[in-house]
């Protein structure tokens, strides 16, 4: 007897289903706590990232952290033993997305412990981070995102087209600029660093590190700066444009002519045929 389930069948008895109930689960009280456990070691392995990076903290307090990387450390390879070891096909799990992200917080973990010069491998570890979606169950709801992803797609040649835009007006600028600032600023010595200040002023980001000195010069720069405001619209309105014509389409059946399927229905929910998109 067999239990159905996303990571393929598994036997309805023995220790593997009792582990795997409890491990890909949280319909029971030990579920339940495995996953408080978990949840609340990614945090803490997060934060001591974190806290591993301000230096008078790593003095005060490294030879701790050490000791309980280990301990976490070893905690998150018996927990991927375990997932692996509690399913029948361990391959779908070992290269799906959340197998490939346990697989490289684990590598790299062993690799900044033993080669401490590669200790900005531990960055790695703060994927774990999406490893909260699992835990919360939240995983179905990452499809929405594709409609996003599809947007985006429909869009990237408009997208394209408008970035060459903007690469093309912060060199003229840029360039203008430099005649005109060069004599009279250090700021502008150069025509990539006066371009690099016109992509500062149109994406209105204004770091300040380089600014105009001459009047025609600030002239400029309010004309490139209220430009910027509407620029920055653009890509947002073809993207939203996209999404607003991907929610009014629809998937046709072939069999029965139902029209009303979602857009990303597979099979009609009136026939249960293959859908086509209108």
């Amino acid at each position: 007897m067999f239990h159905f389930s996303k990571e393929k069948l598994v036997p309805e008895s023995g220790w593997r289903e009792k582990v795997y109930r409890i491990i890909y689960f949280s319909d029971s009280s030990v579920g339940k706590l495995f996953d408080t456990i978990l949840l609340l070691a990614i945090l803490i392995s997060t934060g001591m990232v974190m806290l591993e990076s301000v230096p008078s903290v790593q003095r005060e307090y490294g030879r701790f952290f050490l000791y309980f990387e280990w301990t976490l450390g070893l905690f998150f390879i018996a927990e991927y033993y375990l997932r692996i070891a509690s399913i029948k096909n361990y391959k779908s799990f070992m290269f799906s997305a959340f197998g490939v992200i346990d697989l490289l917080t684990i590598i790299s973990f062993f690799i900044s412990l033993v080669f401490p010069q590669m200790h900005f491998l531990v960055a790695i570890r703060m994927l774990r981070l999406l490893r909260i979606f699992r835990i919360f169950r939240l995983i179905p709801y990452l499809k929405e995102a594709s409609y996003i992803l599809k947007a985006l797609q429909d869009s990237y040649r408009k997208i394209i087209i408008f970035l060459l835009f903007i690469t093309i007006v912060s060199i003229i600028v840029g360039s203008a600029m430099y005649v005109l600032e060069n004599k009279h600023n250090e700021g502008f010595k150069s025509i990539p660093q006066s371009i690099y200040w016109a992509i500062v002023t149109i994406t209105t980001v204004g770091y300040g590190d380089v600014a105009p000195s001459t009047a025609f010069g600030k002239f400029i720069s309010v004309i490139l700066m209220l430009c910027g405001y509407g620029i920055i619209a653009v890509p947002t309105g073809i993207v939203v444009k996209n999404l607003e014509l991907l929610k009014k389409a629809k998937s046709l059946c072939k069999n029965c002519g139902n029209p009303d399927n979602d857009i990303d229905a597979k099979f009609c929910k009136r026939c249960g045929e293959l859908v086509t998109k209108k």
